[in-house]
């Protein structure tokens, strides 16, 4: 079907553009410097048909004729030389461009486009609008996995095309101001994803709940009444964000989690806690292993502590520890994580319908946060994206898992004294290694100035809709390769 399409849109360079019946076809201009990557133009306008440079207007592409070969170039800036514009004479254009690559022919005759350039443009070169044949072999791409998304804006006969396995093997992010459609372009992608790749796998994190009414039919909506999320899945720092609302938990009461945990596990296990200090260090719990206990156990263990006659004074940190997590499992809103259903080893059934392993036609898991109080967001983005990764790991890339970031500003913020470390570790886990395992990363954020800089390089494929602070757009010319990307 693809190339079928592109067949189709190759009939779009059938005829030349640059036809003697379009008189603002015939506007030619001149190379007058260059410097290896960019170039500018010398162009004079038709004093009778002012409206003729916008056919030179900043993100077009021009074609630079070199006779054997014609460079591709992307306008970035331009200018008058001279003062002002005059409404009576013609006037002179400075037109500045980056130089992309070239399109020759192959010893068959069969014209390419390379990203690559052989031959410069030397001073003089005559410059002029690009043919839409020149187009086609820039944009086409008739790999496998690949899909329409929509049309080029300069020339609407070609399709826009993306190579989806390309696109997920090496991460990508949207990034626009609010209203521009960033969500429908997300709803779009993750479509064409799923239609290319029927075993892909995709985590949706919606801090607003958008994204359910977006995959009516291909995916399972999870929110605080579907889901179950053990607290023992969580790791120590995870745990605690949660018990001490996001604060940063007392040195005191951090210490006596740490002891005690490991031995509520061991309580669960029916495994004598000596025995267990005797085990190797491949066996040995911690705080952190994801390993079922009963706050009921933990508890005890407090109570135990309390009943002591020594150590009297540790009992006021134990006392406020035991408040502490008595207030949590007694909060309505924290009951995914407390109900009795997560208190039994569940995390096969947990994994299985996050991450939809089997998919049963819904591949797609939209995970709603904006029902799930503040202060836990953090741990549970952190949990999701975590087990993501070992999920991918531990299959061995027989899984493949996209992690969608919906205001990804939010967990890897490019303050490094901001946001929560454990889900910054866990994101970044996935944006550096991920593909060699088969998990991969949507970005989605409305301000990339205040995203961690070393995520977004990440992403090979970057989709820029309009941003209207400065310092966003600079972020996002230093995060590409050049200015076409």
């Amino acid at each position: 079907m693809l190339n079928e399409d592109l067949q189709t849109s190759a009939k779009a360079g059938n005829h030349d553009r640059r036809d003697a019946q379009t008189a603002g076809n015939r506007m030619l201009g001149r190379v007058i410097f260059c410097s290896g990557s960019k170039a500018r133009i010398s162009v004079t306008t038709d004093s009778a048909n002012p409206s003729f440079a916008q056919l030179w207007s900043v993100g077009r592409l021009i074609s630079i004729d070199l006779g054997e070969t014609r460079v591709a170039a992307l306008t970035y800036a331009m200018n008058v030389d001279g003062p002002l514009w005059s409404e009576r004479e013609p006037n002179t254009l400075l037109i500045d461009v980056e130089l992309l690559g070239e399109i020759y022919s192959t010893p068959e005759g069969i014209e390419q486009f390379t990203s690559g350039i052989t031959r410069y443009p030397y001073l003089g070169a005559i410059a002029h609008r690009i043919r839409s044949s020149d187009l086609v072999r820039i944009y086409e791409n008739s790999a496998r996995g690949s899909c329409i998304i929509g049309q080029l804006s300069q020339d609407q006969s070609v399709d826009a095309i993306v190579n989806i396995p390309e696109m997920l093997s090496k991460h990508f992010a949207v990034v626009g101001s609010t209203g521009v459609g960033k969500t429908t372009a997300v709803t779009l992608l993750l479509n064409k994803a799923i239609e290319k790749d029927p075993k892909l796998r995709v985590l949706v994190l919606d801090p607003h709940n958008e994204f359910a009414a977006a995959f009516p039919n291909t995916s399972v909506v999870i929110d605080t009444d579907t889901l179950d999320l053990p607290f023992w899945l969580m790791k120590l720092e995870e745990f605690t964000e949660v018990l001490f609302r996001g604060q940063e938990p007392p040195a005191d009461e951090l210490d006596v989690l740490r002891d005690l945990i490991p031995e509520a596990k061991r309580a669960f296990r029916g495994t004598d806690a000596s025995t267990m200090r005797r085990a190797s260090e491949k066996t040995a719990l911690t705080a952190d292993t994801p390993v079922p206990y009963r706050i009921a156990d933990l508890l005890a263990l407090i109570d135990e502590r309390i009943g002591r006659l020594e150590g009297r004074g540790e009992k006021p940190v134990l006392r406020t520890l035991k408040l502490r997590i008595m207030a949590a499992i007694n909060d309505p809103r924290y009951h995914f994580m407390f109900s009795n259903s997560t208190i039994s080893d569940t995390i096969m059934e947990t994994v299985a319908h996050i991450f939809r392993v089997p998919g049963d036609g819904k591949p797609i898991s939209v995970f709603q946060l904006a029902g799930i109080p503040s202060e836990v967001v953090n741990s549970v983005a952190s949990v999701l994206c975590r087990m993501a990764f070992e999920l991918a790991l531990w299959g061995q890339g027989s899984i493949h898992t996209l992690v969608v970031c919906e205001e990804a500003h939010r967990y890897v913020p490019a303050n490094p004294g901001l946001g929560f470390f454990p889900t910054r570790q866990a994101i970044a886990r996935i944006a550096k290694e991920g593909r060699k395992y088969g998990v991969s990363l949507g970005i989605i954020t409305q301000r990339p100035g205040e995203l961690d800089q070393t995520i977004l390089s990440q992403c090979s494929t970057v989709f820029a809709m309009r941003l209207s602070n400065d310092n966003d757009q600079e972020i996002i010319r230093s995060a590409i390769s050049n200015s076409s990307t």
